[in-house]
C-alpha cells in the first residue's frame, strides 16, 4: 500500500528555482518492526513498490527474507507515480528543473519524517544508483552498506546524448506540453532508448527475422511495441524531466576532484556493472570500486546490457549473497573479491 508523505514549506532546488511543498509517494514492506533498514532507490520510470519490479530480490523467496528487514522505497520527484511532477500542472512545461541532489534531499526528508536516521543497506539501480551515491556523500553516516548497480558518478556525453535523443522525440510531437498531450512522442522516445537498455547481441539473438524480408521486421515490430506499452503506462512531461535529472549527475560539481569526493563514501560497498551495458558501461562501475574506499566490483555477464538489473536475478542475487553473506549472517568481517562467473 502506498503512503503520502506531505512537506509544506518552500523547497529550494539546485538549479534556483524552488517548489511551494511537495508530496512523496513512498511504501514500507516487509516487517515495519525489524531492526534492520533497506532503502530502495528507483530507476527513471519505477515506482515505490520494489516487490513489484524488483520482485527477484524482494520476495518471500528471494535473498531478503522480508520477515526480517523493513524495506523502504519512494517515488522520486518529478515522477508521475504518485510523487509531485509535471503531471500535476496543467502546464506541464513550467514545472522547475531538477537534479539528482534534489530528489535526494527530498527523501532525505522523508527518512527523518520516519526517524530513520541510518539504514543497514542502501541500494539502488540505474538513475536509483545515481541517488543512492549521491545519498552517501551528502550523508556518509547513513547506510552501513551501499550497493550501487549499473549506475555512474558521471553522466557520460554519451548517455546524454542519448537522453536528448529522447527529448527532441518528445517535442517533436505538437501535442508535447499540454497536459494530455506527448503520447506519440513518449512512444518514438521509449523505442530510442530500447536501444541503449538492451545490446546489439540481445537484438540479433531475440529480434532477428527469421525469414528475409524487405519489410515488416520483428525488430521494427519490437520497439514499436514497447513504445506503446510504456506510453500507456507513462507521462511524457515527467519522463522530460526525470532524464534531465539524469543527465545532471556529477557527484563532484562544486564539490572538488571526483576522486576526492567518491574518497568520502564510508559505507562497505558493492559496485554491480553488466558487461554488456552501452548506457552505463562497466568502466563506470570499475571507476567507482576503484575511488570508493572499501569497495569491490561484481560483474553480471549477460547479452541483455542494460535491462540486464531486471532480469539476471540469478546473478544478482549471488553477488549480492557474496558481499552481504559474512555481515548479514554471521556478523563476521571478510574480504569481498570480483565476482566474474
Amino acid at each position: 500500500m502506498n503512503n503520502y508523505f506531505l512537506y509544506h514549506n518552500q523547497f529550494n532546488l539546485e538549479s534556483g528555482q524552488s517548489l511551494d511543498g511537495f508530496k512523496i509517494t513512498y511504501t514500507i514492506a516487509g516487517n515495519p518492526f525489524a531492526k534492520k533498514t533497506i532503502w530502495v532507490c528507483h530507476a527513471l520510470s519505477g515506482d515505490a513498490n520494489p516487490l513489484e519490479w524488483w520482485a527477484g530480490l524482494f520476495s518471500d523467496s528471494s535473498l531478503f527474507d522480508l520477515s526480517e528487514y523493513k524495506v523502504v522505497c519512494a517515488n522520486t520527484l518529478g515522477s508521475c507515480y504518485g510523487s509531485t511532477g509535471p503531471a500535476d500542472l496543467d502546464e506541464p512545461l513550467t514545472f522547475p528543473t531538477l537534479s539528482i541532489r534534489d530528489m535526494v534531499r527530498a527523501h532525505q526528508l522523508l527518512a527523518e519524517y520516519l526517524n530513520i536516521s541510518a539504514v543497514e543497506l542502501l541500494i539502488g539501480p540505474s538513475q536509483g544508483g545515481q541517488q543512492a551515491l549521491e545519498w552517501s556523500i551528502q550523508d556518509p553516516d547513513f547506510a552501513k552498506q551501499l550497493i550501487l548497480v549499473a549506475t555512474n558518478a558521471v553522466h557520460s556525453p554519451y548517455a546524454i546524448a542519448f537522453n536528448e535523443s529522447q527529448r527532441m522525440a518528445l517535442r517533436a510531437d505538437l501535442s508535447f506540453g499540454l497536459k494530455t498531450g506527448g503520447r506519440e512522442g513518449l512512444r518514438a522516445a521509449r523505442a530510442i532508448a530500447m536501444l541503449s537498455y538492451r545490446s546489439y547481441q540481445d537484438f540479433y539473438l531475440k529480434q532477428k527475422d527469421e525469414e528475409r524480408s524487405a519489410q515488416n521486421h520483428r525488430a521494427s515490430s519490437y520497439v514499436a511495441y514497447q513504445g506503446e506499452k510504456f506510453a500507456d503506462r507513462f507521462n511524457p512531461h515527467a519522463y522530460y524531466y526525470l532524464s534531465k535529472a539524469m543527465d545532471s549527475q556529477d557527484v563532484s560539481r562544486g564539490r572538488g576532484s571526483l576522486e576526492d569526493v567518491l574518497s568520502s563514501v564510508k559505507s562497505k560497498t558493492l559496485v554491480i556493472g553488466v558487461d554488456s551495458d552501452a548506457l552505463f558501461p562497466i568502466q563506470e562501475q570499475e571507476f567507482l570500486a576503484n575511488h570508493i574506499p572499501n569497495a569491490c566490483l561484481g560483474v553480471i555477464r549477460s547479452a541483455y546490457g542494460h535491462d540486464a538489473f531486471l532480469i539476471e536475478y540469478e546473478q544478482l542475487n549471488d553477488l549480492i549473497k557474496d558481499f552481504l553473506y559474512n555481515e548479514f549472517k554471521n556478523n563476521k568481517p571478510t574480504t569481498f573479491k570480483t565476482k566474474t562467473n
